[in-house]
């Protein structure tokens, strides 16, 4: 399986562009500001159906514009399929709601369904943001890993999030009335309970095997800090939640914690605290490592590797040690010069030159 083209409109730097890559390692060349993040996000927009930049999706639309398009291409077993993503900030339709519209071969989909139909590992330096900044961060690592190999964790997560939602609707009215209506709170708190223990039982399936796996770069230990939901929790935090007027268990408020090994003092330290930035950088490459043989052991594919930027953020040793994987799936790299990428890369590579904006 592999991303044969991309065709871009309206998106981020580029008003109209098509762009094609090889099976195995294309690597985008161009300096600072010529869009080369801007066409990885692209390729990663129609993997999971968002990006992975902070901020609105609907941001992506080309300034003074009101639509964007992504089109893609893969190939799997000589079949075709076609991936599109249409975003708008609904100034078209008069609401100014944005939207999404997923696609797959010209037929509107739904995003639980348009996702799984091509996988990526992205691995850029904003990613030590998962170990260093917030909960939501590390959750969303976790979505994202287990969204693109699971549709019941899809569709858990989904329904979940609406739960949550209308739950916490309930409790901003109970908190200006005075008054709860057990009913509807028993509706939810149900539903919420069941998604809740899917997603929790799936997300520990994934830390365990991040745990138990070879890790040739950095070894570390993951602890999953789970917030459990069950009716004796909600029961637990119900005045406080409604204070609160936000459900104040539950998944949505899971965390992990990385710690790396003292083998001198045989103890452990939280690499958000006691690593380098260096060894966090490490830590990272890592997971994205493993989340490639977690997908590969899941769904019998290897998944396409995104790489952004690694020549500048990886020492030569790294840098290596990700080149001896490069042909075991689709890989693209960014890089700001092609004379960054090493001799024994640069006569099996496609190569896209990127100008400036």
């Amino acid at each position: 399986m592999f991303l044969s083209s991309i065709s871009l409109q309206n998106f981020r730097s580029y008003k109209k562009s098509e762009f094609k890559f090889g099976k195995n390692c294309t690597v985008i060349v161009g300096p600072n500001t010529s869009g080369k993040t801007n066409l990885l996000e692209a390729i990663y927009f129609i993997s999971t159906g968002s990006s992975f930049r902070a901020g609105k999706d609907f941001e992506a639309i080309i300034f003074n514009d009101d639509i964007a398009r992504i089109k893609g291409e893969i190939i799997s077993n000589n079949e075709k399929t076609g991936l599109e993503i249409v975003i708008t900030n609904g100034r078209l339709e008069g609401n100014d709601k944005p939207s999404k519209k997923y696609l797959v071969n010209g037929v509107p989909k739904r995003k639980i369904d348009f996702m799984g139909n091509f996988q990526t590992v992205m691995f850029s330096p904003e990613d030590l943001d998962i170990i260093v900044d917030s909960p939501f961060l590390r959750r969303n690592f976790l979505n994202s890993v287990l969204e693109q190999v699971d549709r019941d964790y899809r569709i858990a997560l989904t329904s979940y999030e609406k739960g949550l939602r209308q739950r916490n609707a309930l409790l901003e009215q109970v908190k200006i009335t005075g008054r709860r209506n057990e009913k509807q709170f028993e509706y939810w708190d149900e539903l919420l309970i069941k998604n809740g223990e899917a997603i929790t039982k799936k997300r520990g399936e994934f830390v365990e095997f991040l745990n138990n796996s070879d890790k040739e770069i950095f070894d570390f230990l993951i602890t999953y800090d789970k917030s459990i939901i069950s009716k004796d929790r909600l029961l637990q935090y119900k005045e406080a939640e409604v204070g609160a007027t936000v459900t104040l268990v539950g998944p949505h408020r899971d965390d992990f914690s990385v710690f790396m090994f003292n083998n001198s003092r045989q103890t452990t330290h939280n690499v958000k605290f006691f690593a380098s930035r260096g060894q966090q950088r490490l830590v990272i490459l890592q997971l994205k490592l493993l989340q490639l043989s977690f997908i590969e052991k899941k769904l019998n594919l290897r998944p396409a590797f995104l790489l952004d930027d690694i020549f500048s953020e990886l020492d030569e040793k790294h840098i290596e040690l990700v080149l001896e994987i490069v042909d075991k799936q689709q890989t693209v790299i960014t890089t700001t010069h092609k004379e960054f990428i090493p001799k024994q890369l640069i006569k099996k590579i496609d190569i896209i030159t990127l100008g400036k904006e």
